[in-house]
């Protein structure tokens, strides 16, 4: 008796330690945040799919909770219908630049201005895309996005995706439309044409994305393409 009553404490002591550890790495002020936050990460954890359904279907039934109002400002999955509607927002604001002639004169300009042959203006319109994208989808106070399986663990898919539809969008839009070779440019001219409508299709992308809010359907989580994830 004495035997098998000994396991019995070891256990008992071994999930109190747990829970003590679980209390002390839990938020001093937990909200309804704080809640959805572990839902998100029990949803990444399980492995079966109907498990991971009714992880989904809990964190559904919370944020339709009374009192949860500006949660309906928070987008979490990332669909197809996402990149629809970022396809949509990239045509809508590259439309009015595909029939303006400044977009030639600001990339010539952009050709034109190098610093030992590197086109430094054309480079840093780039990274402006880059920041401006970035700071539309996470730091601005239109919708609140859950970054959840990054790209390899670092990229946020959203990210990626507004800035790979809105430069497929804008290369092919000018290309199709005669565009992109019109008046025999460069090969830096024509990366600065299709820079310049770039701009304004992540622009569009983005807000396409997450201005209708949370989107229907199935989270593309599988395509993360993280190496380190099993």
């Amino acid at each position: 008796m004495v035997d098998s009553d000994e396991p019995d404490a070891d256990t008992g002591r071994a999930d109190g330690a747990a829970e003590r550890a679980a209390a002390a790495n839990a938020p001093g002020d937990p909200d309804i945040d704080d809640l959805l936050a572990k839902l998100d990460a029990l949803s990444d954890t399980v492995d079966e799919g109907h498990e991971r359904e009714k992880v989904r279907q809990t964190i559904s039934l919370v944020e339709r909770m009374p009192g949860t109002g500006a949660l309906a400002e928070r987008i979490t999955k990332y669909t197809s219908r996402d990149l629809a509607e970022s396809f949509v927002g990239a045509v809508l604001f590259a439309l009015p630049l595909l029939v303006e002639g400044g977009v030639f004169e600001i990339a010539a300009w952009f050709a034109a201005t190098t610093v030992s042959g590197v086109p430094v203006l054309l480079i840093g319109h780039v990274g402006f895309i880059f920041l401006a994208t970035a700071g539309l989808l996470y730091f601005a106070d239109f919708r609140q996005i859950a970054i959840r399986h990054p790209i390899f663990g670092v990229i946020p898919r959203r990210y990626a995706g507004v800035l790979l539809v809105s430069l497929t969008t804008s290369a092919t839009m000018l290309l199709f439309w005669g565009r992109l070779h019109e008046g025999d440019p460069t090969a830096v001219e024509r990366a600065g044409r299709i820079a310049v409508v770039w701009a304004a299709a992540a622009f569009g992308a983005g807000l396409g994305d997450i201005l209708p809010g949370e989107s229907q359907g199935e989270d593309l989580g599988k395509f993360d393409l993280d190496i380190g994830d099993d």
